[in-house]
């Protein structure tokens, strides 16, 4: 083959290389242009994520302020009931001696426009018996006296205060003489201790002596 055989045809290597500039010059696919699917999936995911991050904080703000005013109202209104409890603890006690109150009311009235102590002196022992009976009842209050005598209860420091002592021969033991004011209990407990007085044994001569 000669070195004429191998030159190039001059229109078809124009043709060539008219097609390949066109090639060359041919806007890109946009599919080739934008961003490959996962950084886009990425970037929107993050911009999601930011958007519920933000929706959730201001809710959980929401949600703090709320059970803050809440639990101040709700200190509020513990406290008011507690000083409402102390206030009208007494309530109904005061409701069962309102009636007591009435009839002392009345007792006097009649003894005023009467004169007769006699019959004022038995309501009012009615009454007594009545207020006494009512606190029994209805409020565990229990009243007692100390047995007393030659043959008295032994003095209990628990339910009896002493405010007298008297000496005496005919006694080998602290014993309630007398009873000058009646005690109370509360239920199961002394509430006041009864007023007495107690037997205090006179020693003999030879107590404390050595042998």
């Amino acid at each position: 083959m000669s070195l004429n055989d191998r030159k190039t045809d001059p229109p078809a290597e124009a043709a060539r290389l008219k097609t390949a500039k066109a090639a060359a010059e041919k806007p890109l696919p946009e599919a080739a242009q934008a961003q490959p699917p996962e950084a886009q999936q990425a970037a929107e995911t993050a911009e999601q994520l930011a958007k519920r991050l933000a929706e959730e904080n201001a809710a959980l703000k929401d949600q703090v302020l709320r059970q803050a005013a809440e639990f101040a109202n709700f200190r509020k209104r513990l406290h008011k009931d507690k000083e409402d409890g102390i206030r009208y603890a007494n309530a109904m006690l005061l409701a069962d001696v309102i009636p007591v109150i009435d009839d002392f009311e009345r007792a006097i009235q009649s003894a005023g426009e009467s004169k007769d102590f006699a019959s004022f002196h038995s309501g009012v022992s009615l009454i007594e018996r009545q207020l006494v009976s009512i606190l029994e009842r209805n409020w565990g209050l229990k009243r007692f006296a100390a047995r007393t005598g030659a043959d008295g209860e032994m003095f209990d420091p628990e339910k009896h205060e002493a405010i007298a002592v008297e000496e005496t021969s005919g006694q080998d033991r602290p014993v309630v003489l007398e009873n000058y004011q009646n005690g109370y209990y509360l239920h199961d407990r002394v509430l006041r201790p009864a007023k007495v007085k107690v037997a205090k044994p006179i020693k003999s001569e030879t107590d404390g002596k050595k042998e």
